[in-house]
């Protein structure tokens, strides 16, 4: 049997070579995509951790003015106060490197969270025992407080709520096929991110009422 014409032989080649190029191509193609993916995700990410961490110090800034102001009823709880001051210091000793990595850091985040639960259950308990205080309650400081107090409870929830959103949406991307492969690739670069959880009971984020 005579061989194949040599013309035919260099077009397969070629058409094999072809095929390889555009194989390695389409995979290079993926690779970009995927990963500029995963940075604009992680981007939305971390911008709405920034939101979270803003509403979060705004309630830890009105503290020591609520405190103050509680100070001057009379007869006050002092475990209620104590109990206050002592969480919002809890909060403060969270470092800005610890907050940095938290999204990534299932460690860090907790320990975030819980810090800031525990300054949520001390608030309300502030503000419950407030109402023994007719006095305390007319001043037009304490008003204005509760109502800041209020309006930060409020935005706390809607930025913990966006932030699962953008969470989520990393994490989707993040475990689909292929791009999980090159998830594994970088590390710690692009580990899942961690979600913010209700409290046991809760079907929503805790809200002030007076």
């Amino acid at each position: 049997m005579a061989a194949p014409p040599r013309n035919e032989k260099m077009a397969k080649s070629t058409a094999w070579l072809l095929g390889i190029g555009a194989a390695v191509l389409l995979a290079i193609l993926l690779t970009v995509g995927s990963y500029n993916s995963l940075i604009a995700l992680d981007q939305g990410v971390q911008a709405q951790w920034a939101q979270v961490e803003n509403v979060y110090q705004r309630r830890a800034d009105l503290v020591p003015n609520l405190v103050q102001t509680v100070k001057g009823a009379a007869n006050f709880e002092k475990e209620t106060l104590t109990a206050v001051t002592e969480a919002r210091a809890q909060v403060g000793k969270i470092s800005p490197e610890a907050l940095k990595n938290a999204t990534s850091d299932p460690e860090s985040f907790q320990r975030f969270e819980k810090a800031q639960s525990q300054l949520s259950s001390a608030l309300s308990r502030l503000l419950v025992v407030s109402e023994q205080y007719p006095q305390l309650r007319a001043t037009e400081n304490f008003r204005d407080l509760q109502a800041q107090l209020e309006g930060t409870e409020n935005r706390i929830a809607v930025e913990r709520m966006r932030f699962n959103d953008a969470a989520r949406a990393f994490n989707t991307k993040r475990n689909g096929f292929p791009t999980v492969i090159l998830a594994g690739f970088f590390g710690d670069r692009f580990r899942e991110k961690t979600y913010f959880q209700a409290e046991p009971g809760a079907q929503a984020a805790p809200k002030v009422s007076f």
